[in-house]
């Protein structure tokens, strides 16, 4: 079954009840059970799980692995509730936020593990490790994780309490690109093996698929491409395996509270039917500006895995189906002089987040805030679904370049 397909009927067998096509929205928060709280229909409260979570766990399970299962088998088959799949299955767990499924996920350590990051990573990822986890003993070390010499850094810096390898390919704000299955061989080929996770943001899965790339769990803010209209928070942790560490993450999910809300896992899940369409467009359209960008003498840099001058284009091209709609780029004259190009865009957007259908442009030093790691002459770009020609035009009348 071709992914386009996938993401059409993933999670959207008819509503038992009334034979609708498109999935209904469980807004209940609790559930009738039995006088001894029997579970008569397969739920009893909204943060233990629901109907409309459930299809978008089993969509995102789809997607990034589809031997999870096939349009139009039963909800009850796919269902991400503890004890309703098999345990060799791929396996979703829905969040209500990116960041709550990264902190569900490092939670779930213990004491005296040891953490590998990469050196360009999303910042509250970087805030999260350096302020939380030594308080919850845990250690870390990070690492220029891009290229072939990425998965040496990552080969070196394992110890026998190394339990996961955090991936983030591309990078944001600077877009590297980490080879995915050479640092999954790395990992699992050690003495003392570990979990590899890859945070899929970017890429989606349309474009990158970790876990048959040698991942073993996959990270989502669906809050992203995945909802793909900036009208919707959530997150994902898909995983190739359901076992104990799933339990873990159901059980910190239930107890600790970051569930996804109905209504939420509803839009994404919506927004996942038009994915691979969006992706395409998001695609040519950011290789376009990029191209035109690179051309541009106010531009010192372009960061888009897409060029042929960028160092990762060869491993980008090997794991990828496509670039994506991120990109970022130096501009000439320093920071002051990126603060007015992102002053002068008329078309583009000064805002947060990405993955919309319009396009974004931020500083993204000034937005990541004091120890922000980014260049402080980047911005960064999310180029949405407007004309191509457009979107340069902007930005070449932003950088002075009009008439060139």
């Amino acid at each position: 079954m071709n992914l386009e397909t996938i993401a059409v009927h993933a999670g959207g067998d008819p509503d038992p009840a009334t034979a609708a096509i498109a999935p209904p929205i469980h807004l209940s928060t609790t559930f009738e059970h039995g006088p001894a709280t029997e579970i008569l229909h397969g739920y009893t409260y909204v943060r233990d799980e629901n109907p409309t979570q459930d299809r978008l766990e089993a969509a995102m399970a789809q997607l990034e692995c589809p031997r999870f299962g096939k349009p139009g088998q039963e909800l009850s088959q796919l269902a991400g509730a503890p004890g309703q799949q098999g345990r060799e299955t791929t396996a979703a767990l829905a969040f209500s936020s990116g960041m709550g499924a990264a902190a569900a996920l490092l939670q779930s350590l213990e004491p005296g593990s040891h953490v590998i990051f990469p050196e360009d990573v999303y910042v509250h990822v970087r805030v999260a490790h350096q302020d939380y986890l030594p308080k919850w003993g845990i250690t870390t070390t990070v690492v220029d994780m891009s290229g072939t010499e990425g998965v040496e850094a990552v080969r070196r810096a394992m110890r026998p309490e190394t339990k996961l390898v955090w991936v983030e390919t591309p990078s944001n704000p600077r877009m590297n690109v980490t080879d995915i299955a050479e640092v999954a061989r790395a990992v699992h080929s050690a003495s003392k093996p570990c979990l590899i996770l890859v945070d899929n943001t970017f890429a989606t899965p349309v474009l990158q698929r970790p876990l048959e790339l040698g991942a073993d769990i996959v990270l989502h803010s669906t809050t992203k491409y995945c909802g793909g209209h900036s009208d919707v928070q959530g997150g994902v942790l898909v995983l190739k395996s359901k076992g104990p560490l799933y339990d873990k993450l159901y059980h910190t999910r239930l107890i600790l509270g970051a569930v996804s809300s109905p209504f939420n896992s509803w839009l994404v899940l919506r927004g996942l039917r038009t994915l691979p369409c969006r992706m395409e467009r998001h695609a040519a359209n950011a290789a376009a500006v990029a191209e035109a960008l690179a051309k541009s003498k106010r531009v010192e840099q372009v960061f888009y895995p897409g060029l042929a001058t960028h160092p990762g284009h060869e491993i980008a091209k090997r794991q990828m189906k496509g670039f994506g709609g991120m990109l970022s780029f130096l501009a000439g004259g320093g920071a002051e002089e990126a603060i007015r190009v992102a002053s002068r865009v008329k078309l583009w957007r000064n805002a947060t987040s990405l993955g919309g259908v319009e396009s974004l442009l931020e500083h993204r030093a000034s937005a990541e805030g004091p120890g922000s790691t980014a260049p402080k002459n980047l911005l960064r770009l999310s180029v949405g679904l407007e004309n191509a020609e457009d979107l340069v035009a902007d930005l070449m009348q932003a950088l002075g370049e009009q008439g060139r």
